[in-house]
């Protein structure tokens, strides 16, 4: 097999650990080929010639069939649903990042770009454009919504008595806080208009239908790009309980105050609960996830004759105390042939956090896996690599990052200090200083991170 995502494949092999890291990085590979949104979005629907048919259930309709959504993987998702509907399409809007939208084409569905992960007039002005087209349905009309991860940014207008300047302060905050996805999009959802079920109340009575590409640990429909067209559990008491526990509360503007205070003293309406009846004709699919993508490595572990452990889908925690725990498994099988015997591959998805303390360059993903570098040195026929999905981590243009045995020697010998990048939040430098960045370019779809160890020996 022949890497085709994966742009400096044969560079990262050409390493004394060539085995465990070729392993490694094919098993990444399947994961990225498995997240194929178009190919996910054809598995989900067809058109029988009177109604649309989703996940077994037909919906027919007497009026528009409009497309939209927000999100990394909606592009190609789009594509899909023009293959598979074409004329029956009224039209539709969704929105992609920045310097993307020319990679697709579509005839019936608008393209609009917005800013990722700190939202921009553009992305407002997208929002906008999609409520003005779905308001005013009539129930024999249907909404098909693709969502997937980068849609809580893409999908952004402030609620009433909020700026964007006070959206964009707090997600800034927030994502350098280490505060979990789904503490971020808590906070988001109280601050918006669009989030938090409420596209859904824009579009009843219409039917709606929400394809969604998961980029959150668990599958929860409410987190996933905030959840814009589910119920949502959280509430306007957690969000300022959210900020006081990361010491934000300070931080945050007078007019972010004022909402939240405001909406916890029940002045204001809080986001759509479940029960309401909103969400009657709404129905919600997963069509591509994380954990899709893990059992896909796994077959393909078991074809390199690996044996294989799904650790889990639900990893979680700093990034970096991540990578010292991943390599406590590593060791735990290279010494002692437990959990699973030698050769193996352990596999593991979901989405770690970085507290920002340093002011250096990288993501969570090259984070965890100079973390376990440390726990790795010196064994041979070992390798650990991990990548996000969407083929951007953090803020820099690598996926993620591999390591090996040697890794932790090769930097000392060379003069770079892996303590010192660590504890700068610097990982990208370090790896890109020794050749092991993993450089996908923009995959155009998202469902969380995968993190693979492969021990040959």
């Amino acid at each position: 097999m022949i890497c085709i995502l994966i742009k400096n494949f044969d560079e990262l092999i050409a390493r004394k650990e060539r085995e465990a890291r070729e392993k490694a990085l094919k098993l990444i590979e399947e994961g990225l080929l498995k997240a194929d949104p178009k190919e996910a979005v054809k598995r989900a629907i067809s058109f029988d010639g009177e109604a649309l048919i989703v996940d077994n259930r037909a919906y027919s309709f007497g009026g528009k069939l409009i497309v939209v959504g927000a999100g990394k993987a909606t592009g190609k998702m789009a594509e899909a649903v023009e293959e598979k509907l074409g004329s029956k399409i009224f039209g539709g809007v969704i929105i992609t990042p920045k310097g993307t939208a020319s990679q697709y084409r579509l005839k019936k569905i608008k393209l609009m770009e917005g800013d990722h992960p700190i939202p921009s007039v553009d992305n407002v002005k997208a929002t906008k454009t999609i409520q003005e087209l779905v308001s005013g349905l009539s129930e024999d009309d249907v909404v098909l919504c693709l969502i997937s991860g980068g849609g809580s940014a893409l999908l952004t207008r402030p609620a009433e008595g909020i700026h964007l300047k006070d959206i964009q302060h707090t997600t800034q905050l927030l994502l350098r806080s280490g505060a979990s996805i789904d503490e971020v999009n808590a906070v988001r959802k109280h601050l918006s208009a669009i989030k938090g079920g409420q596209l859904a109340d824009t579009i009843y009575p219409a039917k709606l239908i929400s394809l969604i590409m998961s980029d959150v640990v668990g599958d929860s429909i409410q987190a996933i790009a905030s959840g814009p067209t589910a119920p949502d559990i959280s509430t306007f008491k957690d969000s300022i309980e959210i900020l006081q526990r990361y010491d934000l509360w300070d931080a945050v503007t007078d007019t972010v105050h004022k909402r939240l205070s405001a909406g916890f003293k029940h002045e204001i309406h809080e986001t759509p609960k479940p029960g309401d009846k909103i969400f009657d004709n709404v129905h919600n699919m997963i069509v591509a996830s994380n954990r899709a993508s893990l059992n896909a490595m796994f077959d393909k572990a078991n074809e390199l004759n690996l044996n294989s452990l799904i650790l889990t889908t639900y990893m979680e925690g700093e990034a970096r105390h991540v990578g010292r725990f991943v390599s406590s498994i590593i060791r735990e099988i290279y010494y002692h042939d437990k959990p699973i015997k030698k050769p193996a591959a352990v596999i593991a998805g979901g989405e770690t956090t970085v507290t920002v303390i340093g002011d250096g360059k990288g993501g969570r993903n090259q984070e965890l896996v100079l973390g376990a570098a440390f726990g790795i040195q010196g064994l041979r026929g070992v390798a650990v690599a991990s990548i996000g999905s969407d083929g951007i981590d953090g803020t820099c243009d690598a996926a993620g990052a591999i390591a090996d045995g040697y890794t932790i020697t090769k930097a000392k010998e060379n003069g770079i200090d892996p303590f010192k990048h660590l504890k700068n939040n610097d990982s990208y430098t370090f790896f890109n200083m020794l050749g092991d960045c993993i450089f996908t370019g923009r995959t155009y779809t998202n469902v969380n991170d995968f993190t693979v160890a492969v021990i040959t020996d």
